[in-house]
């Protein structure tokens, strides 16, 4: 036997210990965090008590063998017993008064009586059901507070016969505010030390007062039962009238209404979570909900759904389970050491650590539930098919927990899965849903329990759903009547419309907000055209594309996977079966891409193209395709506009067809509103990296806004602000003062705010792109305004041969030609509607949240070079530029956003080395990466090794944290191979750092065997260059072993470990 080793953790303080390595709003977080810092196991003092985490599978299945180890009663759950004493929940381990209840209690949760309880689920859950088809698809649902709604009256009317209406009622049934005071409390009371209570008489009264609540609401319903009494077999008749099969003994009074209100609390809050979470999960992943719902259809049909179906559903079952993997409600649960033979030092992981019998053991179930020896890489992925029933089956003893352990496991499991399925077959049946946030992350809100924070989604009615006849449609076969007719279906969208105008839709699929922007251009176009344009994001017609008007899509794709608000459209598309389901859909498509992304170029407006020809629709005009890196997007855009759709569609127009932007301008007030996609973060601090001569990069550290959480790889976006120096330019073009207020007309086609005052400095500074180069129509739109025949024809020879090196060469903006050209007279809406809506942009972060989790850090280059329109001008990068103009104490706006799945750190860190490459301000996300390996090395971890490549001008000059970087280095978290562009003597005589690979082949070619996994981020130059080194070397050794490949068989090679050991964040 090994000699045993101390348990890990974080050094406490004098009186509170770990306290504040906790975060008091999302503890499980901290937890984690502190998981992937410490490893398997890690030690805190919380409360004045050792308690110890653990995180592993392999430790987890020891810890549940109960002849070694029983639940213990600590922390949260402990506090809890001041409102339900010894309820079944949270009674010590072997409590008199469990064993009575547990034995009464159990046969009322047996299949017979879960099914008996089907119908009154039924009736809830229609209630929901009504309420969000008569809300209509504008509706902003608000996901976690309707599912409590329906959990805590379904336990109520199932379990007791007790009716709460929360459905009928605005505000939630004072039991859910009791309920979740008493959580809130108990869970602060298990952090802080004891004595601290006793000088907080508010939240002590508050305790007291939310305690009383509960107790008087389970006194009333336990009083109605006893002057009404009745034959039903439900859960309060059993605990009223229940015996014990072994003593003969009934529930005592008090433990009635501890096991009351045990059950309300218990019977609703987890399956509320598990219903938010599960939907959460299938907006995110449009596969499974495909799948899900196509379920649904083919086991249900348009029928009403029966108890009879409940066992027919197994992918839904497979989400269920999916979802509690991830995300278990129950997220912890604790367990203590039984005292053995050789007294109360017990041994754990064959020996290497030896604990006190009694001392909490709390299992991190998140954790646990994505350990990669169980799991694989992609345990942090949602991917219900590895728990359908037979792959369930084979999963390992113990690897999934979310129902506790053992004889004090969760009693109703069979009433919450039953309730899960029947919701959840009966939304996807009724509804297709879509978020209100396309880009939303998950946020966790936490008192014992965690459910989702801040999630909204809309739900729209099926096209066989018809609103009127709905809740005959959920109990009686209604399928081959009151169908919803197309009819029907227009009222909505017409009514609106002016008798002399056509209705169109415009679709657009769009993350960053530039396919958004085209539908409002093309929209605006419309009006003029003879059109009335409705726009919209894909995912809102999912299932129903209008058929009596012309539908335009417009799309980007993201490595080659649609936009957020557009996934769900596209993969209902790819789903299609036959081929004539779109018969009578007229359509084009504008497609927007990168073609840096090479194997994924334009893949998704192709596949939408495609596969609407495939399904019986219409084209209307040639598919049109614009490549953000090769030109401008909005004059390829404007070019397929005028010569394939408008031809086709009909309709005279000339070069003022684009509607302007009525606005009304006020010099006399004020106000602004800013953007709200976005949330503040405070600058700490920002640093210039580089020394003069050299173009200027700069480090800059955040503290991030509560509830902001990342992972290393991950990207922080930016709203920018424009440089103030643009903003005055176009305030003196137009004649403004500084204070001008401007109001813009609601209904206006447009991203700007409308219908209320805002000032003309935050409209030209926060919304709009000033330095987009202008479009060929936007040239003659300008030169339209011009009166002098003369000025006209210069302008309009910009449009002309000239336009690609007089305007994209030159990157001249519509300002820049107003300026050269002072006599057009351009209204200030047009102007406006020329302009692109601001839109984020995304820099790798370069910390890691293991450091702090509450500041990221970001690295870039400053984007100052002279302009080529104008000696006496200079180009500035909007983002780049403003974020080197903040100091410390601003406030800018912020959003994380993931990185691809593959661009993080490996999941099984000490046995899967990484190699990284990077060159300038691709070292952002490695710095990261490393970083984290340093706090994890710390903190005592053995981790495979890392190396990383780095390339830049000089060692003197721009080597971004040489200092930092060399100290890791000395401490073995990283071996350093630079490549000097300027000093190759220096670096082997490599200049870039595919040479350097070169270099280093034949160590690196071993670590790689080793199971490496490769990460490259800088310049697409960087990305190229490292792709083909790499498969130089790969080939070289092939050959060396006396083998040979094609060119094909290499680059087959290649595709095949892109994603799985080969991860790339390249940018223009």
């Amino acid at each position: 036997m090994s000699v045993p080793v101390p348990v890990p953790g974080p050094p406490g303080l004098p009186l509170i210990g770990n306290l504040n390595d906790i975060d008091a709003t999302d503890g499980m977080a901290s937890l984690s965090r502190l998981a992937d810092t410490y490893g398997p196991i890690f030690k805190l003092n919380l409360g004045g008590v050792d308690r110890l985490f653990i995180s592993t599978h392999e430790l987890m299945n020891e810890i549940c063998d109960e002849k070694r180890f029983s639940k213990a009663l600590s922390g949260p759950l402990e506090q809890i017993r001041n409102g339900i004493e010894d309820g079944l929940f949270t009674a010590y381990p072997g409590e008199h008064n469990w064993e009575i209840a547990h034995r009464v209690l159990m046969p009322a949760f047996g299949p017979i009586s879960i099914r008996g309880m089907f119908d009154e689920m039924h009736d809830i859950a229609s209630q929901l059901v009504i309420k969000w088809a008569r809300f209509g698809p504008k509706e902003k649902i608000n996901v976690t507070d309707d599912f409590t709604r329906l959990t805590l009256d379904s336990i109520a009317l199932c379990a007791m016969d007790t009716r709460f209406n929360s459905f009928y009622h605005e505000d939630m049934h004072p039991f859910v505010d009791a309920m979740v005071g008493l959580l809130q409390e108990s869970g602060a009371r298990a952090r802080r030390p004891a004595v601290a209570t006793y000088f907080m008489r508010s939240a002590q009264q508050k305790y007291d007062s939310d305690i009383a609540l509960l107790k008087q609401v389970a006194k009333e319903v336990v009083a109605e039962r006893k002057a009404n009494p009745s034959d039903k077999k439900d859960l309060l008749n059993a605990m009223i009238k229940g015996r014990d099969p072994k003593t003969g003994e009934g529930l005592t009074d008090a433990s009635v209404l501890n096991n009351m209100i045990t059950f309300l609390i218990a019977g609703h809050e987890t399956t509320s979570g598990l219903l938010s979470f599960l939907f959460y999960n299938l907006l995110k992943n449009p596969a499974a909900y495909q799948a899900a719902q196509k379920q649904v259809d083919e086991v249900v049909g348009r029928g009403p759904i029966k108890v009879d179906h409940m066992s027919k559903l197994p992918y839904i079952e497979a989400c269920l389970r999916e979802t509690l993997r991830l995300t278990p409600t129950a997220p912890a649960i604790t367990i203590q050491a039984l005292p053995d033979s050789a007294g109360d030092k017990i041994s754990l992981a064959g020996g290497k650590y030896v604990i006190k019998a009694g001392q909490p053991i709390i299992c991190l179930l998140p954790k646990i539930h994505r350990d990669p020896a169980v799991y694989g890489d992609d345990a942090e992925s949602f991917i219900p098919e590895r728990m359908l029933d037979e792959p369930f089956s084979k999963l390992p003893n113990n690897s999934w927990k979310p129902f506790g352990n053992g004889m004090r496991g969760c009693i109703g499991r069979p009433f919450a899965w039953q309730e899960a399925i029947l919701t959840t077959a009966m939304l996807l049946q009724t509804f297709n849903f879509r978020f209100d946030d396309p880009s939303y992350q998950l946020h966790i809100k936490q008192t014992l329990t965690i459910k989702p924070k801040d999630f909204f989604m809309h739900a729209t009615l099926r096209e066989h759903v018809d609103p009127v006849y709905l809740d005959k449609l959920l109990h009686v076969d209604s399928s081959k009547e009151g169908q919803w007719t197309e009819k029907e279906r227009k009222i909505e969208s017409t009514v609106s419309l002016s008798k002399d105008k056509k209705p169109m839709h415009i679709l657009y699929g769009s993350n960053s907000g530039t396919c958004e922007a085209l539908a409002q251009s093309l929209a605006r176009v419309a009006s003029g055209r003879g059109f009335h344009a409705q726009v919209e994001p894909l995912d809102s017609v999912v299932g129903m594309v209008p058929k009596d008007q012309p539908v335009v899509m417009i799309s980007s794709s993201y490595e080659g996977q649609p936009p957020d608000n557009a996934a769900h459209f596209f993969e209902w598309l790819q789903n299609l079966k036959g081929g004539d389901e779109l018969e009578g859909v007229k359509y084009a498509t504008y497609g927007c891409g990168n073609h840096d992304w090479v194997s994924t170029f334009h893949r998704v407006p192709k596949l939408l193209h495609s596969g609407f020809e495939s399904h019986g629709a219409t084209q209307i005009a040639d598919l049109g395709l614009g490549d953000v890196a090769a030109g401008d997007i909005f004059d390829d855009f404007d070019k397929w506009q005028d010569e394939q759709l408008w031809p086709a569609l009909g309709g005279k127009g000339d070069a003022e067809d684009e509607a302007g932007i009525e606005i009304e301008v006020d010099t006399d007030s004020r106000r602004s509103k800013l953007r709200q996609d976005v949330k503040e973060a405070v600058i700490v601090s920002n640093q210039v990296l580089t020394a003069e001569g050299v173009p200027e990069k700069r480090h800059i550290v955040l503290q991030l806004p509560s509830g902001m959480t990342y992972k290393a790889g991950d990207y922080l976006a930016v709203l920018p602000i424009n440089n103030q120096k643009n903003i005055r330019r176009v305030l003196k073009w137009a004649n403004l003062p500084w204070d001008a207020v401007l109001t813009i007309k609601t209904g206006a086609n447009t991203t700007l705010p409308t219908g209320h005052p805002i000032s003309a400095m935050d409209v030209l500074g926060a919304y709009v792109e000033l330095s987009q180069p202008a479009t060929r129509k936007n040239v003659t739109r300008i030169a339209a305004s011009a009166a002098d025949e003369s000025v006209r024809s210069q302008i309009m020879a910009l449009a002309g041969e000239d336009f690609e090196k007089e305007i994209l060469a030159k990157r001249r903006s519509p300002l820049d030609i107003l300026e050269e050209y002072p006599s057009a007279t351009l209204p200030l809406g047009d102007f406006l509607a020329m302009l692109p809506p601001m839109r984020i942009r995304q820099y790798s972060i370069s910390s890691s949240p293991l450091a702090d989790p509450t500041v990221a850090t970001l690295t870039w280059a400053v984007l100052d070079t002279p302009s080529k329109v104008a000696d006496s001008k200079r180009y500035l990068g909007v983002a780049s530029n403003y974020l080197s103009s903040v100091e410390e104490g601003d406030r800018i706006h912020v959003a994380v956003k993931p990185s691809h799945g593959a661009f993080h750190p490996p999941n099984d860190i000490e046995n899967t080395p990484v190699i990284m490459f990077c060159a300038g301000t691709g070292l952002a996300p490695f710095r990261g990466f490393i970083q984290e390996r340093a706090m994890q090395i710390q903190a005592g971890r053995n981790l495979a090794p890392a190396y990383l490549f780095i390339g830049c001008a000089h060692p003197e000059m721009d080597a971004l944290f040489k200092d930092e970087l060399a100290q890791w280095e000395k401490d073995g978290v990283v071996q350093l191979f630079y490549a000097y562009s300027k000093a190759s003597g220096l670096s082997k005589g490599c200049r870039h750092v595919q040479d350097r690979l070169w270099a280093e082949k034949e160590p690196m070619v071993e670590v790689f065997n080793k199971g490496a996994k490769l990460y490259v981020c800088g310049s697409s130059m960087v990305g190229e260059g490292v792709a083909s080194m790499t498969k130089r070397i790969y080939q070289d050794s092939v050959e060396a072993n006396g083998g040979s490949k094609s060119d094909e068989e290499v680059e087959s090679w290649f595709q095949s470990i892109k994603g799985e050991r080969y991860a790339s964040d390249v940018f223009v």
